[in-house]
């Protein structure tokens, strides 16, 4: 039982790096809104900084990642020039990206428009375009970055590729600070910290890939085989990525027309991403390479135990946190953004978009553990065909529902295409020999659903009882920690009880 106990030890040094991430992210987060509330300076703050964060993910940890992990995994087995494949595909990112970047210079009120075509004619066209700019470098940086990461992740050594996000949070937290105490534009600050948190993370990166061996020296890029078998292998990936980010750029069109709903989303979104940067990427990141080298050496048996263990540890995980969302989005928000310039009509308005995406994120986080069932073979055709489909849904539903649901409608399309995604991947994946449901995992599910049942009762009657409490401002952040003690305890009773999880797992996990 080594080889799974690994797996989940991998899954938990990542999760933890990332939990402490996303934490200082929501932290930061919560200063934004509180500083900047939902007006016109967040919105142009939020939909500039998504700007180089969308393109890092169809470059970089998409398009990029998905074709280099699996090939360099292979490299690494069998000690086949893995280190001068490092660099060939580190210097041809670069140029990739440099080229990019500069496009974007000039063409900066061309994407704000296709980002937010809401905001022209107003203040935050400008201030977007402004701030585009200053913030779109980032994006160099964090692609190579994710490239050095996806090194790191393949030889096994998660942590540092895990814990380098921390240092983007910490340095953009330590801006707000500054420009709070020095009474300056904060939206701004914000800005330009971004690109100097990029080289900050690719630079760990880069000393962290030496220590562990491989040592990537930048060298005038070169179309050789091997770059050409990755770029064939990237290039439906980079299309599904771009169908990814067409869903994306839908839902902030449709709320750009609406004052405000840019930031509730934004804010909604980024309380979701809690649990799935937690879980989904643990699993992403441990998952392919260990599914790359099963493969390699036909460990069929191998592969299959350990999609079913992630399947199930996403499970356990993901579940509760979903119905949370569903249940008790209201206190969730207030308690945590409602202050300062974001009001309590701010947070009924994110709160009810928060509950929305609860109910997708069992899909955005299973579809995790699904796609490198794909990946791991190099396939990259099939999930892009299946994310042409799950786009169209997304676009029918979030200009459709319009009218009928106003911006929710963009949270109710990325929550309906996320579960048109899964299922087409894991129907798509059944021809795969070794794939499919192994018992124990038949048993836990409806053990799990269950436990989670359970909890939701508890918790929405719980919520109910300190509703007041949950309301006053000192004592507020008491009260829900009360209260997902109390959710915890509960689910974790339950699971037991139910026999959905045992303790001797997570021991042995643990001293890994």
């Amino acid at each position: 039982m080594t080889r799974p106990i690994r797996l989940i030890s991998g899954f938990l040094t990542v999760g933890v790096w990332t939990l402490l991430s996303k934490v200082l992210g929501f932290v930061r987060d919560v200063l934004i809104a509180a500083t900047l509330g939902s007006g016109p300076a967040a919105q142009a703050l939020l939909v500039a900084f998504a700007l180089p964060n969308m393109f890092r993910r169809f470059f970089a940890e998409g398009a990029f990642n998905t074709a280099f992990v699996p090939m360099f995994s292979k490299k690494i087995e069998s000690g086949e020039g893995a280190e001068n494949f490092a660099r060939e595909a580190f210097s041809a990112l670069a140029s990739i990206v440099i080229l990019v970047t500069l496009l974007a210079q000039i063409f900066m009120p061309v994407l704000v428009i296709a980002m937010a075509s809401g905001f022209v004619g107003d203040e935050r066209f400008d201030l977007t375009v402004s701030f585009g700019r200053i913030a779109f470098p980032y994006i160099l940086f964090i692609s190579l970055a994710a490239l050095l990461s996806g090194v790191l992740n393949a030889m096994g050594r998660f942590a540092m590729a895990a814990a380098a996000p921390v240092l983007l949070n910490i340095i953009l937290i330590a801006a707000i600070y500054v420009a709070i105490q020095l009474d300056a534009d904060v939206a701004r600050t914000i800005i330009w910290a971004l690109p100097f948190a990029g080289i900050a993370q690719m630079t760990a990166l880069w000393f962290a890939a030496r220590s562990a061996g491989i040592r990537i020296i930048p060298r005038w890029p070169r179309l050789s085989p091997e770059m050409k078998r990755l770029a064939i292998i990237a290039a439906p990936a980079a299309l599904a990525g771009g169908v990814v980010q067409i869903n994306l750029l839908v839902g902030r069109q449709v709320a750009s027309y609406f004052d405000g709903a840019i930031a509730w989303l934004s804010y909604a979104d980024r309380l979701y991403q809690l649990p799935l940067g937690v879980v989904g990427i643990a699993i992403g990141v441990v998952l392919l390479p260990d599914l790359s080298r099963k493969l390699r050496a036909n460990d069929i048996l191998g592969g299959s135990h350990s999609l079913n263990r992630a399947a199930e540890f996403s499970l356990i995980l993901t579940l509760p946190a979903a119905v949370a969302f569903m249940v008790i989005p209201l206190p969730l928000v207030s308690v945590l953004f409602e202050r300062g310039a974001f009001s309590a009509d701010d947070a009924s308005a994110t709160a009810l978009a928060v509950a929305i995406y609860g109910a997708g994120l069992p899909a955005f986080v299973l579809a995790k553990v699904v796609s490198p069932i794909y990946f791991a073979r190099e396939n990259t055709r099939k999930p892009f065909h299946f994310a042409l489909l799950s786009m169209l849904v997304n676009v029918v539903l979030a200009v459709g529902l319009t009218p009928w649901f106003g911006y929710l409608a963009a949270a109710i399309g990325t929550s309906v295409a996320a579960w048109i995604m899964l299922a087409q991947l894991v129907l798509g994946a059944r021809i795969y020999e070794g794939v499919a449901m192994d018992a124990r995992l038949k048993r836990a599910i409806p053990r799990i659903i269950l436990a989670c049942i359970m909890m939701g009762v508890v918790v929405f009657f719980a919520a109910s009882s300190l509703g007041t409490y949950l309301e006053t401002a000192k004592i507020r952040y008491a009260a829900l920690g009360l209260l997902v003690i109390i959710a915890g305890i509960t689910y974790l009773a339950a699971l037991l009880g139910l026999g959905a999880m045992r303790i001797s797992d997570v021991k042995r996990a643990l001293r890994r």
